[in-house]
């Protein structure tokens, strides 16, 4: 089953770290990406403690579609990220991943995992001494059927912390953060994995809402909307800014707004299976699907976005 290029980011229908959702909002725009094409939707068991898994779970059955859920099971520390010194027991030991295999089963309420993902990845890992248990363990769950496809969520500051995992033949795919700012992956993740046929999932093309052209420098966001932080202090001032020249290149000669240029530069490599922006609305997904129906851009056009990369990691 090949997977649309728009994929569905279930992290904000999660009704966690995005302020207020409605879950009423989120069932329709489930429908409508269902409706509009889109076939692969992308959650986490700790996006709302498994709401977001329910939620999709419960939509799909409902409409009757055959789509394709790639979850995220937790490390058990609940650190993101992951740090280079933590040791494999205290994040993704056997038993604790057939654990979470397990819940997320039951969230979704399936029989199987299209694709489970680590949510942290690091690859100091795989010199662990108890890698080949965690190995074994997710080779069982494989063979059992609880698991189809196998892959890692990279680390939000560094896209090279995945090499040798892919290097490795392990992972079917990997998903990481790709957009105008942060343009890290292309450099050696995406030549790789189009190497090694493993599939690439891009995440937060509009830099968690900078590349969409909806914030000015007067947004205000809820105290529990993560990106309050996010976009604390003079970061927001200075990401409109930024947000701004880029719009002035590419808005209107090739794309009809930034949201779409956004989402177009992503899918303008060919090693990209898709790309998964976050959708809370029926709204949203109609403006985000555009994206994919209009071509991507030229050599020339990404060569001038390169001066526009911005290296910096807001997560932390």
């Amino acid at each position: 089953m090949f997977v649309s290029e728009i994929g569905f980011g279930g992290w904000g229908i999660g009704k966690s770290m995005w302020g207020r959702t409605d879950d009423a909002d989120s069932r329709k725009a489930l429908i409508a990406a269902i409706e509009s094409g889109i076939n692969y939707f992308d959650t986490a068991a700790v996006y709302g403690h498994g709401h977001s898994e329910r939620l999709i779970g419960r939509v799909a059955r409902e409409v009757g579609a055959q789509v394709l859920i790639g979850t995220k099971g937790p490390p058990k520390n609940m650190e993101w990220p992951a740090h280079a010194s933590t040791r494999l027991a205290h994040a993704f030991p056997g038993q604790w991943i057939e654990t979470r295999v397990e819940k997320s089963l039951r969230n979704i309420k399936t029989d199987s995992l299209d694709i489970l993902m680590f949510h942290v990845w690091t690859d100091n890992w795989l010199k662990d001494d108890m890698w080949p248990e965690t190995l074994d363990m997710l080779k069982r769950l494989k063979m059992v059927g609880k698991i189809r496809s196998l892959g890692v969520s990279i680390n939000s500051d560094d896209p090279n912390s995945a090499l040798k995992i892919v290097e490795s033949g392990t992972v079917d795919m990997v998903q990481v953060i790709v957009n105008i700012f942060d343009q890290r992956a292309t450099e050696k993740l995406l030549p790789l994995c189009k190497e090694k046929n493993v599939g690439i999932v891009v995440r937060c093309p509009f830099d968690e809402g900078g590349l969409t052209g909806a914030l000015t420098p007067k947004t205000r966001f809820e105290p529990d909307d993560f990106r309050s932080y996010y976009f604390g202090n003079d970061r927001l001032s200075e990401t409109c800014k930024r947000a701004e020249a880029i719009s002035k290149i590419l808005v209107g000669k090739h794309a009809a707004s930034l949201a779409e240029a956004a989402l177009k530069f992503c899918l303008s490599f060919p090693e990209v299976s898709a790309v998964i922006p976050g959708m809370r609305t029926a709204g949203h997904v109609k403006e985000n699907v555009r994206a994919a129906d209009n071509g991507y851009f030229a050599a020339n056009v990404l060569d001038s976005l390169k001066e526009h990369a911005w290296i910096r990691d807001f997560y932390r």
